[in-house]
């Protein structure tokens, strides 16, 4: 019943074109900043939010990162590979041969519209169809989009969405990120099939702070998905990403995550969406890995009539603790949200739904549903739930739902009588209890996807 992880702990030796010295400081901040030929706006942007970084705590509640030494990390290393290739022939060998071990061209072939792929702290390769980009849609490396589309970016980055005050490794994130995907969707157009992007750290004591800024215009639709992975080292990785997601006006997009992280990275990652009126958002994630995660996708409804919807798996065995959860603030009349939470534990691991519905006075009329379910293989595991709910508005419907079952052995000597082997029996009550939230996974578009979640290899889940 473990998860294998042969596919994802491969590495790569070390071949490095630059890299700072270990530790956070201002003159390793000027140096990323400095290599990327940065504007004296995003200078700035960077040194503010490393000042609010130096002022913040460390969060004390959740899983412990005391541990976690960030004067160890690395925070900014690039490879010896050209930026933003355009074909998989001029990414490097090693590191093209990587990306195909986790079924990345494959993909891009079949059934993505466009696909960036970053290796540590740089993209090495993106390209989108050439009739989209025609169309108008922007699908780019965030480093060069500070460049080439300068007032769009400034307008959305870091401002309006995530603030760097919003917590201790959103400061560190505004200080010390790169690489990552900057995606514009002009008003009215509907991409037919899904963009991609894959973040992959090699380093050992690596940190990846990869940028995601998604502007969905008017009445616009999208759907994006990203993986994530990283070998198993002995000393600590930080993974500390953005997220912002713009949903205007009777706009639909989709964000699909899954990450699987090793279990020496921290994955403290921050996710927020804005959506306005008639716009619908919808998260779709899966937490496999890393040894502790905090993640808590945001969506923030501030015009009447816009929808959220936050769909999510998490799994933790032996030595992992995935605390994870939704938070949705329905700041206008007639807006709905729902959350739908499943977590597997095992071997001692522990999961955590944490979660804040927060309806605001004026919000008349908003409708809130949130549901958590959780499955223990044996008395060593821990599932937890932390729901908070504020209403401010009387005219509302709220509902929250909590369950936690271990597998029983009558279920498993049942379907032992019905002919399957102990291990299918298991595997077909853990098929049974996450399959409603699987099919809502892209797996028809990410081989890679398909392999974290069927986990193909024999004794592990199903």
């Amino acid at each position: 019943m473990e998860i294998s992880r042969e596919l994802y702990d491969h590495y790569d030796e070390e071949s490095v074109k630059y890299r700072v010295e270990d530790g956070i400081t201002e003159e390793v901040v000027r140096q990323i900043s400095k290599y990327k030929s940065e504007p004296q706006w995003m200078l700035q942007k960077r040194l503010d939010a490393l000042n609010v970084f130096n002022r913040l705590k460390n969060p004390d509640w959740g899983p412990s990162i005391k541990n976690l030494d960030l004067s160890k990390i690395t925070y900014f290393l690039v490879p010896d590979a050209k930026q933003n290739a355009t074909t998989w022939d001029d990414v490097p060998e090693k590191i093209k041969n990587t990306f195909e071990r986790l079924g990345i061209p494959e993909a891009e072939r079949s059934s993505l519209a466009g696909v960036g792929a970053q290796y540590d702290s740089q993209v090495v390769y993106h390209q989108i169809r050439e009739d989209l980009k025609k169309k108008g849609v922007i699908f780019e490396d965030m480093d060069v989009a500070v460049r080439e589309y300068p007032d769009l970016v400034k307008k959305y980055f870091m401002s309006k969405c995530v603030s760097p005050k919003l917590h201790k490794f959103a400061a560190l994130h505004g200080a010390v990120w790169s690489g990552g995907t900057f995606i514009y969707i002009p008003k009215d157009l509907e991409v037919d099939l899904p963009l991609q992007a894959y973040f992959r750290m090699n380093t050992q004591g690596m940190g990846q702070f990869e940028h995601t800024l998604i502007v969905v215009d008017e009445g616009a639709k999208v759907h994006y998905i990203e993986g994530c992975s990283a070998p198993l080292y002995n000393s600590s990785s930080i993974h500390a990403g953005c997220v912002e997601v713009f949903v205007h006006k009777n706009a639909v997009m989709r964000y699909s995550s899954v990450e699987n992280w090793s279990r020496n990275t921290y994955n403290l990652n921050t996710k927020r969406a804005i959506v306005e009126e008639n716009g619908s958002m919808e998260w779709v994630s899966g937490n496999l890995g890393s040894g502790v995660t905090m993640l808590y996708p945001t969506s923030l409804l501030v015009a009447k009539g816009a929808k959220a919807d936050h769909i999510s798996i998490a799994y933790a065995g032996n030595g992992q603790n995935q605390d994870t959860g939704a938070k949705i603030y329905h700041m206008a009349p007639n807006t709905t949200s729902t959350v739908k939470n499943k977590s597997i534990s095992k071997d001692g691991g522990i999961t955590a739904y944490r979660g804040l519905i927060k309806i605001m006075k004026g919000a008349k009329n908003s409708k809130c549903s949130v549901t958590c379910d959780a499955l223990m293989f044996d008395n060593k595991s821990q599932s937890n739930t932390y729901p908070a709910i504020d209403v401010e508005e009387k005219d509302v419907d709220v509902v929250h739902e909590a369950s936690v079952g271990k597998i029983s052995e009558e279920q498993i000597f049942y379907l032992q009588s019905r002919g399957l082997s102990q291990e299918e029996a298991v595997q077909m009550i853990v098929s049974g209890f996450i399959e409603p939230l699987i099919k809502e996974l892209p797996l028809e578009y990410a081989v890679e996807m398909n392999r974290l979640i069927e986990l193909e290899m024999e004794g592990t889940l199903g």
